[in-house]
């Protein structure tokens, strides 16, 4: 893991999140609980409406907690009900935080590799819909991070599981002088509650 990346998971607090929240997480807790006892592997999607915000975040930290905590044959997906571009201020939030990123393309709607350790495989990023050729087809959990993904999508194709775990979106912070500030918060937010998964296994 890269220094800086464990110095910030040593500072979250998974104590902060509330009683409330944690019966929204437990389910997929259990989920992964089911699947390791099993030795099944394990794929998550993350979904919300343009696969440029929320959805990134919690793929990137979902794959980094499963590697902090041990996690094996886990991966980590992301896609949108359309496709637009990760929104660059993501990319930035996440540099800020210790990962490691580097272009693969460029155009519209660029391709990312991040890394969270030197010598772990690349976690790919670029926005996608859900159902893109990128991601798995069947055999996955389908979690979503925001109400209109939620709703927009009652049946997600080939999942065995369906969560829906809510971000504020932090898109509503651009343009104002409070925008890195809503960025870094809502990146720990989502990073604090992966560490309480991933260490509760």
């Amino acid at each position: 893991m890269i220094e800086k990346i464990t110095e910030v998971i040593n500072t979250l607090n998974t104590d902060n999140i509330t009683e409330e929240r944690k019966q929204i997480l437990q389910p997929v807790i259990e989920y992964l609980k089911e699947k390791i006892k099993g030795k099944t592997p394990i794929r998550l999607n993350f979904i919300c409406t343009h696969n440029s915000r929320r959805s990134h975040l919690s793929q990137v930290w979902a794959q980094t907690m499963a590697a902090q905590y041990g996690v094996k044959k886990i991966s980590c997906y992301s896609g949108g009900t359309e496709a637009t571009a990760m929104f660059p201020k993501v990319g930035e939030t996440l540099v800020n935080q210790g990962f490691q990123i580097s272009n693969l393309s460029e155009g519209d709607n660029p391709v990312y590799a991040i890394k969270f350790d030197d010598n772990e495989p690349a976690i790919v990023a670029f926005s996608k819909t859900f159902d893109h050729a990128f991601n798995p087809k069947s055999a996955f959990a389908a979690i979503m991070t925001c109400s209109s993904a939620d709703e927009a999508c009652p049946m997600v194709s080939g999942c065995d599981k369906r969560f829906a775990i809510m971000y504020e979106d932090p898109k509503k912070s651009d343009g104002t002088p409070e925008q890195t500030e809503t960025y870094f918060n809502r990146s720990l937010e989502i990073a604090t509650e992966m560490k309480y998964i991933f260490s509760s296994l």
